[in-house]
């Protein structure tokens, strides 16, 4: 299940990348090529792939939260020892039409991905 925002949304779970990305404060090279930095932290960063539903209600709910325009979300996705909650915000979140039928649209191939606020680790 997806949780965002304390909501479970029933929509299957296709895939879910996990990268974590090395943010630095600065990054440069000295005269000599030797590289100085300085990190701010490690963020885990999300790539959801959703399956497809017949619940088109479901799905159009969990479109609009995707696509709610507020600055950040809490987030709740599989980790290691049971879950991992984190604040984060949404981008590239897209799909595709699979089919028409008696005026409903179905779709398929969601992805969204969960940007983290904050770092899991500094």
């Amino acid at each position: 299940m997806l949780y965002i925002d304390g909501q479970e949304y029933d929509v299957p779970v296709i895939s879910l990348k996990r990268k974590a990305d090395f943010l630095d404060k600065y990054a440069e090279r000295t005269e000599d090529g030797v590289l100085r930095r300085e990190l701010i932290g490690v963020y885990f960063n999300y790539q959801l792939k959703l399956g497809t539903t017949l619940d088109t209600g479901e799905y159009r709910r969990l479109w609009r939260k995707l696509t709610e325009p507020v600055e950040f979300h809490t987030v709740t996705v599989p980790a290691e020892n049971g879950s991992d909650t984190f604040t984060a915000y949404f981008a590239g979140v897209g799909d595709e039409l699979l089919r028409e039928r008696d005026g409903k649209s179905c779709f398929r191939g969601l992805t969204v991905n969960f940007i983290a606020r904050a770092p899991a680790r500094s």
